[in-house]
C-alpha cells in the first residue's frame, strides 16, 4: 500500500506572528491491485494492461480507483503534485518481489490481451485465494507466473543439450577410470 501525504495548499509566512503556516495535509491510501484494475476496466471498457498509452483522464481515474481512503474530497486528486505522481508511478511499476525469471523465460511474452477477468480466471485455475486480489498487482502476476512454471511438466532435453551432457559424463568417466576412450 502506498501512503501519500497531499498538501492542500502551499506553505505561507505570517508577517504578524513571524511564523510559517504549514498547509493542511490529506493522507491518501492507494493500492495497485486487481480490484483497482477491475474498477478501471469497468469504467473505460478496455484492457488496462493493454499496449495503448493511457490518457491523463484515464491515469487520474486509475489513481481514484486505487484509493482505499474513505470520503476523499475530489480536490485532493486535482492538486496532486508532480512529486506525488512520480511516487505513484514508482509504486505501480515496482516489482514488489524478490522473485526473478531468466531471460529465456522473460522472452516468452504472450500476445493475449490481459484483462481483470483473465487474471481472475488464472487465480481460480491455480487455486490462488481471492484475498490476493487486494495485493499489489505485480506480486499477484509474479505468483501466477511462478504457479504456472511450477505446474509445468518437466521439459525434455534438446538434442544438443543431451549430446553435451553425454560428452560431459563420458569425460568424467574417463578421468575416473584413467581410460582414453
Amino acid at each position: 500500500m502506498l501512503v501519500l501525504s497531499v498538501a492542500l495548499g502551499e506553505e505561507q509566512f505570517d508577517d504578524e506572528t513571524q511564523k510559517f503556516i504549514t498547509p493542511e495535509h490529506y493522507t491518501l491510501l492507494l493500492e495497485h491491485s486487481l480490484i483497482s484494475l477491475s474498477k478501471w476496466e469497468a469504467k473505460f471498457e478496455k484492457a488496462f494492461l493493454g499496449p495503448k498509452e493511457k490518457t491523463s483522464e484515464e491515469t487520474m481515474w486509475y489513481i481514484r480507483a486505487m484509493c482505499v481512503s474513505p470520503d476523499v474530497p475530489p480536490v485532493v486528486f486535482e492538486i496532486l503534485s508532480p512529486e506525488n505522481l512520480d511516487e505513484i508511478n514508482a509504486y505501480v511499476n515496482a516489482k514488489m518481489t524478490a522473485t526473478t525469471f531468466s531471460d529465456k523465460e522473460n522472452a516468452k511474452k504472450s500476445r493475449e490481451l490481459i484483462t481483470a477477468e483473465i487474471i481472475y480466471y488464472w487465480m481460480i485455475a491455480l487455486n490462488i485465494p481471492l484475498e490476493w486480489e487486494n495485493r499489489h498487482l505485480n506480486q499477484l502476476m509474479t505468483l501466477i507466473r511462478v504457479c504456472n512454471q511450477k505446474n509445468q511438466p518437466a521439459k525434455k532435453m534438446g538434442t544438443g543439450e543431451a549430446l553435451a551432457r553425454q560428452r560431459e559424463l563420458n569425460e568424467q568417466r574417463r578421468k575416473q577410470t584413467g581410460s582414453r576412450g
